[in-house]
C-alpha cells in the first residue's frame, strides 16, 4: 500500500470518525465547515485527499484538531517565528539552524572580519550545532539521570568548533 492510499484510507477514516462523534450528518458536516456535501462524500469515500486547512475546518466541527507526533508519541509543536528571528530582507532564518539572538564575540562568522555584528545569526558548523544541541539536552534532561552520560564540551574559537574537551 503506497503512503498516499495509506494517508486517503486515514483521513476517510478520521472524517467519518468525526461526524459520528459531532452526530452530523454529510450535509450538515459540510455545512458547519463551509465545504459542499460532495466533497465531504469524497473525502470519506477515499477519493479526495483535502489539503491540512480543509481537513483542519472538518475537524474543527467536531472540535477535533491536527497535531503532529514523534515515533515516541510525543507532540511536535510548530516553530514559533518572532521578528527578530528574520533577517534584513524579512525572510526567516533556515528552521535546521539554531538561531543566536545578541551573539557575543565569537558566535557570528564575520567577527574574524571585523564586521559590525547584527543583532541575530546562527551556527553554521553543523557538528558544533549538534554538540551545542547535545549539551543543552543532557544539561536539561540529563544530569537528572544516573544513566545520561555528559557530552564532550565543544571547544570554539572565533566560531569554529576546534575540538571537543
Amino acid at each position: 500500500m503506497t503512503d498516499r492510499r495509506l494517508f486517503k484510507f486515514c483521513v476517510a477514516g478520521l472524517v467519518r470518525a468525526v461526524r459520528r462523534r459531532a452526530d452530523l450528518s454529510q450535509r450538515e458536516l459540510a455545512a458547519r465547515a463551509g465545504v459542499s456535501r460532495s466533497t465531504v462524500n469524497r473525502v470519506e469515500a477515499g477519493g479526495y485527499a483535502p489539503s491540512l486547512a480543509m481537513l483542519s475546518r472538518l475537524l474543527a466541527v467536531a472540535d477535533v484538531h491536527l497535531v503532529a507526533v514523534d515515533g515516541q508519541g510525543h507532540v511536535v509543536p510548530p516553530l514559533r517565528a518572532w521578528d527578530n528571528t528574520k533577517d534584513g530582507a524579512n525572510r526567516h532564518f533556515p528552521a535546521h539552524l539554531d538561531t543566536v539572538l545578541d551573539p557575543r564575540d565569537g558566535e557570528w562568522w564575520g567577527d574574524r572580519f571585523g564586521l559590525a555584528r547584527p543583532p541575530e545569526t546562527y551556527h553554521r558548523d553543523r557538528r558544533l550545532r549538534d554538540a551545542q544541541r547535545a549539551r543543552s539536552r543532557w544539561e536539561v534532561r540529563g544530569m537528572q539521570s544516573d544513566r545520561a552520560s555528559e557530552p564532550p564540551i565543544p571547544i570554539v574559537r572565533d566560531g569554529r568548533l576546534l575540538r571537543f574537551g
